[in-house]
């Protein structure tokens, strides 16, 4: 992988990390768009492990909360009278974190292998639209961030599984999931936030070590590469974060999903075409 191709997919993961419209699915049709093939193990494990620069964004981000939580979580095991709001809040993380690990390690075969298909970006473009539309209109959304409980973090956890599947969109699966849970969108971008941080950290130390050798091999993406790819995404991630905040405060999110619907029709004709290959 040349150096500007790695410029190139650190901004497309930064912009698209956080935001529900697959980063996954993006920077698959990019790396195709550059004639990269998109189920070799090295662009994979590449696209996977170029996630720790946005989720270092977040991190970097939300460092003040991420302390707070943690601190009423450790201090909540300590002292039963200390089990406040961000103590549960704490437990969801982590029970989300784990129903979400276990389910991707079990499918792990499957999610490197069929499922890097373009025509699975835009069936789950197309199909998860429709969840986020309807969760975005009829879910009620009165619940703040002091009512979350580790129940909410499983359901999440288990919901983010379905973001497994390019197009569908690891933010736009939890998102929804809780807004259909009554949580509202300020509440619900941030619980996304919340559970990628661990979510994709492992993820991407996980392909960092285990794809070692992939990376690194005869024709494989090359670490030069993928370093250039998550400084780049680290600081497009940190900008795309501040804005998303601000948006959803007063906005719903109906623009995502024409997005992702026309982005869904421009990749299925760009595919019956022949211009783009599915793999």
């Amino acid at each position: 992988m040349e150096w500007w191709q790695s410029v190139i997919l650190g901004i497309v993961e930064g912009v698209t990390e956080f935001l529900p419209i697959s980063s996954t699915g993006h920077l698959t049709v990019a790396e195709s768009l550059m004639g990269l093939p998109i189920n070799d193990k090295s662009v994979t494990a590449y696209t996977a492990i170029i996630q720790i620069g946005a989720m270092i964004a977040s991190i970097v981000y939300f460092f003040a909360d991420i302390v707070r939580i943690a601190g009423a979580w450790f201090s909540g095991l300590a002292n039963k009278e200390k089990r406040g709001p961000d103590f549960h809040l704490g437990w969801a993380i982590i029970a989300g974190f784990l129903v979400t690990a276990v389910i991707a390690f079990a499918l792990k075969d499957l999610i490197e292998g069929p499922l890097r298909s373009l025509w699975f970006v835009v069936g789950g473009l197309l199909a998860w639209s429709v969840v986020m539309f309807c969760a975005d209109r009829f879910g009620k959304q009165d619940r703040g961030e002091h009512t979350i409980t580790w129940k909410d973090g499983a359901l999440l956890g288990l919901i983010q599984c379905f973001s497994l599947v390019p197009g569908v969109s690891r933010s736009g699966a939890t998102i929804s999931g809780a807004l259909f849970l009554g949580i509202d969108r300020v509440t619900a971008t941030r619980m996304s936030f919340f559970l990628g941080i661990p979510t994709l950290v492992a993820a991407g130390s996980y392909q960092a070590i285990s794809a070692a050798s992939d990376i690194s091999g005869p024709g494989g993406v090359g670490w030069l590469a993928t370093i250039i790819g998550i400084v780049v995404s680290f600081a497009v991630a940190y900008l795309s974060i501040a804005w998303l905040l601000k948006f959803v405060a007063t906005n719903n999110f109906t623009a995502f999903v024409i997005y992702r619907v026309v982005l869904a029709l421009i990749i299925g004709g760009l595919l019956v075409a022949n211009v783009i290959s599915p793999i």
